[in-house]
């Protein structure tokens, strides 16, 4: 597998287009607080690129969608209970941790509130099993920790994380997670998120099976979804927005499988904006995709030529969000803010636990 320590990151496309271009009127009712009952039973809406046609559909007919010779490509990362609610071990105060991605040399990058209880030197404690230092402040604010807890007891920080850790449910979800699987895919596999890769969210064990009988291929890839979800983007020029990079990891037999299906004639379908960005990290100028393991920083925004990803699964996105660009450059724009303009109308839920999109 190719290792890279650099971060992987593309050329930023000049354009007229600026962060208010993607920005629609959302009534706050039509924001999902909850996962639909069956989570295959969501709606979906179907966008054709080439015809400009928009159909309503229920998710699980995505079956009807795929072709045997395609293969559909998932984001296997695994959502940490990356919130800690703790105490400052100098005055008792409380003080808030998001657990963004860990360091080479073993510290954790984290969201810390209130920052001003974080200097370097800090300490904090949480649940009473697990200590954390702060030992830097990097870019943006963010804070390096270090933990600390009794080792003889848990095989690692993720065994004490699902004791005194917190499911990081963003924050327009304000009801109460009634089971932690609810914000987790049936697939996820490797810890390391900080948010789900929820596009995933509506495939179930059985439609997985469904798919695969059908013998259109499955390939697992990961990227572990870190700040970059949760940073809004606050500058007008498009092109000036930082993305904060994140681990992405795709290993030789995916990459050989994905080759050879598309060799085959078969197209390519991320199942998310988070497998697209992988895909798109480790594909060539010819769409050759890659064995790598490394940190990517890829910022996708109308004007991108797509490289590996042929069609896209996906949830509908926050106004103005590096992701609703994303679809706008598969979909272009105006077909993009058309089918959400539709999707308003017919009450199309929307964000993490929302409503599907199949865009081909």
């Amino acid at each position: 597998m190719q290792e890279n320590s650099k971060n992987i990151t593309n050329e930023r496309i000049p354009t007229a287009l600026s962060t208010s271009d993607f920005y629609y009127d959302l009534p706050e009712e039509l924001i999902a607080q909850s996962p639909c009952e069956e989570r295959d039973g969501c709606r979906m809406m179907v966008l054709d690129r080439k015809s400009g046609k928009l159909e309503d559909r229920i998710f699980r007919d995505i079956i009807d969608y795929l072709n045997p010779e395609d293969v559909i490509v998932v984001n296997s990362s695994k959502v940490i209970p990356a919130r800690l609610l703790g105490k400052t071990d100098k005055t008792g105060a409380d003080i808030e941790l998001l657990l963004l991605r860990t360091t080479e040399t073993g510290e954790w990058e984290t969201l810390v509130r209130p920052g001003k209880r974080a200097k370097v030197g800090a300490s904090f404690t949480f649940g009473g099993i697990l200590s954390a230092v702060v030992t830097d402040v990097v870019e943006g604010g963010n804070r390096l920790v270090r933990f600390d807890y009794d080792k003889e007891k848990y095989k690692s920080i993720y065994e004490v994380l699902d004791v005194v850790g917190n499911m990081p449910l963003p924050p327009y979800i304000t009801k109460k997670l009634e089971r932690r699987e609810d914000y987790q895919t049936v697939y996820a596999r490797t810890e390391g998120s900080a948010a789900a890769p929820t596009a995933g969210l509506h495939l179930t064990t059985e439609l997985l099976e469904r798919i695969k009988a059908k013998g259109v291929g499955y390939v697992e890839v990961t990227l572990h979804v870190g700040l970059g979800t949760f940073r809004p983007v606050k500058v007008d020029k498009i092109e000036e927005h930082l993305m904060h990079s994140e681990h992405i990891e795709v290993d030789e037999a995916s990459a050989a499988e994905l080759n050879r299906r598309r060799k085959a004639g078969g197209r390519i379908i991320a199942v998310g904006t988070t497998s697209c960005r992988v895909l798109e990290s480790v594909s060539d100028e010819n769409g050759i995709i890659h064995p790598t393991s490394a940190e990517t920083a890829i910022f996708i925004y109308p004007g991108y030529t797509f490289k590996a990803t042929d069609a896209l699964i996906t949830n509908f996105h926050l106004p103005e969000s590096t992701l609703i660009m994303l679809v706008s450059a598969l979909a272009t724009k105006d077909l993009t803010m058309k089918a959400y303009k539709e999707a308003v109308e017919k009450r199309y839920r929307f964000f993490s636990f929302g409503d599907s999109m199949f865009i081909q």
